[in-house]
């Protein structure tokens, strides 16, 4: 990047934010996991626990993918949003994505905490405050049978993987290595970056994070899945010219790359 910037004729990528590259690994682990227990995106019903950036980026690639938001419960640190909440409503204009899940989630208008928004929920997606505890065993228990279970808050998970499976969860993810299914940008950006710069990519779309997800999904799945193996891992270093390369060709399919390349020279 620095070589990149002393070159007066070369722009530097826009990045929509920071966490794309989180919210690529845990859709391409969510659609795995998925595939595990016989579920698809659009049947499935989904609870985010907190709504910062990394759980704003990850509904903006669940709603690429075609979840619609009547799929969706949302929760921030006052609870369940939904159409009665003032707080949210006045500061609609610095927070448009909880507004709007204000208008358009939560179609059975539920109240409450994340207890209740995760009763008969598919797949738990959290980004909140870290744990232990900030989740708990018993709210798991509410959900569906072969929950989908992704606390990924660091250092510590909102709730612990053995709690969450002793609960009767079926898959779970966390963002730690030390843990099964790591579910950060680790495996992301490195080949995400890659990809975008070789083909001089003007901005990194959902669109091409989208792809990327689907190669990591794809590789996952070649090399063998299983409720502890959903993703790559970091020693999977001939993964990342894989994501790489679906980067750069999405980038230029959308017109955002100004040099073109064949799959084969990327």
């Amino acid at each position: 990047l620095d070589t990149l910037r002393a070159d007066p004729n070369v722009e530097i990528p826009v990045f929509h934010d920071d966490q794309q590259g989180t919210a690529t690994v845990l859709l391409a682990g969510l659609l795995n996991a998925l595939k595990l227990v016989g579920k698809t995106l659009q049947n499935a019903r989904f609870t985010l626990v907190g709504m910062g950036a990394a759980n704003v980026a990850t509904l903006r690639l669940l709603l690429a993918s075609g979840v619609s938001m009547q799929q969706i419960v949302a929760t921030d640190s006052r609870g369940i949003l939904h159409r009665d909440r003032k707080d949210v409503y006045e500061q609609r204009e610095d927070y448009p994505d909880k507004w709007r899940l204000c208008l358009e989630s939560n179609p059975d208008d539920l109240r409450g905490g994340v207890d209740a928004a995760l009763k008969g929920a598919h797949v738990c997606i959290a980004f909140a405050k870290p744990g232990p505890g900030t989740i708990k065993p018993e709210w798991i228990a509410q959900m569906e049978k072969d929950a989908i279970v992704f606390p990924c808050s660091n250092p510590v998970p909102e709730i612990w993987p053995w709690e969450a499976k002793e609960a009767g969860a079926r898959i779970v993810g966390t963002g730690r290595s030390d843990f099964p299914n790591q579910l950060n940008n680790s495996i992301g950006f490195p080949a995400i970056f890659r990809g975008t710069l070789d083909v001089r990519a003007r901005t990194i779309s959902d669109e091409m994070c989208l792809a990327c997800a689907h190669e990591l999904a794809e590789f996952a799945e070649e090399k063998g899945i299983d409720e502890e193996h959903i993703v790559p891992t970091m020693s999977d270093w001939d993964v990342f010219p894989r994501e790489a390369v679906a980067i750069g060709m999405k980038a230029q399919e959308q017109g955002l790359a100004r040099i073109t390349l064949s799959r084969d020279e990327l």
